[in-house]
């Protein structure tokens, strides 16, 4: 991998600064979820696995960075500490039906790993400026830290840029 790429695993977050490109691979239901700073070019890339960690809390130490109602607060404020007056937007990619499994709710892990993030972000008042969710196909994600430029490849299909 060059030296300028971060690749951000399942179930983790990385931040990086203009002249990186941030990296994600696997994003079935996963939900890839990139908040950036336009002034001053600082990202920070979530690869979340699950909604909500509140029914694994009594089940010993949790992984923050698994869950959207932990990870992206916790990314933020570390962007914020990095860049105090950020202007922050949102783009996120994911959350496609990879597993035909009801669970009661009637909506796919996808689904609501989706939910859960926008949910997040508008509770912090990051507006998503573009998304690229659903479907029943895995993700690439790529983004550019220089131009906020996110390159989605999409298995077995097209290259999107969003």
């Amino acid at each position: 991998m060059p030296e300028n790429e971060i690749k951000v695993g399942i179930a983790e977050y990385k931040l990086g600064m203009e002249n990186y490109k941030l990296i994600t691979v696997g994003l079935g239901s996963c939900v890839g979820t990139i908040v950036y700073d336009k002034k001053t070019r600082i990202g920070g890339l979530s690869h979340i696995m699950l909604p909500d960690s509140v029914p694994f809390e009594n089940k010993g130490a949790l992984n923050n960075s698994k869950f959207a109602n932990l990870a992206i607060p916790e990314m933020v404020a570390k962007i914020k500490k990095k860049s105090p007056n950020a202007d922050l937007v949102a783009k996120i990619v994911g959350g496609a039906n990879m597993f035909n499994f009801n669970n009661g709710t009637g909506l796919s892990i996808g689904q609501r790993n989706v939910l859960a993030v926008r949910n997040s972000l508008a509770s912090l008042k990051i507006p998503i400026i573009s998304e690229h969710v659903g479907g029943n196909s895995g993700r690439t994600m790529v983004v550019d830290l220089k131009d906020f430029k996110t390159m989605v490849r999409i298995v077995n299909h097209e290259i999107v840029y969003i």
